[in-house]
């Protein structure tokens, strides 16, 4: 069976930044799960995957346009320190913030007494990335996956 929209696929993938070692690999633990055509991945890996099949081997190169978007200036935000629990925070460092839009990853800037200056950019933000997936299967989507525009099950998200 195809990748096309509306089907569910399970692959291992590894990432790095185009050109370096890896940064990231799923091929420790189980194949992530996702929906294709519901904005569960970055764009350009969901369209290099469309076509594929289980048991197929690619790499892709992604732009950073077409991935976590370019690097934009002026998203720098301070936050209270208690937003980030009894954490010991250092610049540098990329921590993940509970938002109301959901959970985000931001890198520490500066730590202070009492506020904390953080980047919100995505860490992977302006920067081409090249990808090496393995298609583990691909199956329909449920009903409810559908109705709900993620994955339900193995690998994916649990009620």
């Amino acid at each position: 069976m195809k990748i096309e929209k509306d089907r569910v696929v399970r692959f291992h993938y590894s990432v790095a930044e185009t050109g370096q070692p890896e940064q990231e690999t799923s091929r420790n633990g189980e194949p992530l799960a996702i929906l294709i055509g519901h904005g569960n991945i970055i764009p350009g890996l969901e369209k290099a995957m469309e076509g594929h099949e289980a048991g197929d081997h690619f790499g892709v190169d992604v732009v950073a346009a077409d991935a976590y978007g370019e690097r934009r200036e002026g998203l720098g935000q301070r936050i209270p320190k208690k937003h980030f629990g009894n954490q010991p925070l250092q610049p540098g460092m990329q921590v993940v913030l509970n938002t109301n839009m959901g959970p985000r990853a931001v890198t520490i800037e500066k730590v202070g007494m009492t506020v904390v200056d953080v980047d919100l950019n995505h860490p992977m933000a302006g920067k081409d990335l090249h990808f090496d997936i393995d298609i583990v299967d691909v199956r329909e989507a449920t009903p409810e996956e559908l109705e709900h525009h993620h994955v339900h099950g193995d690998g994916g998200h649990h009620h």
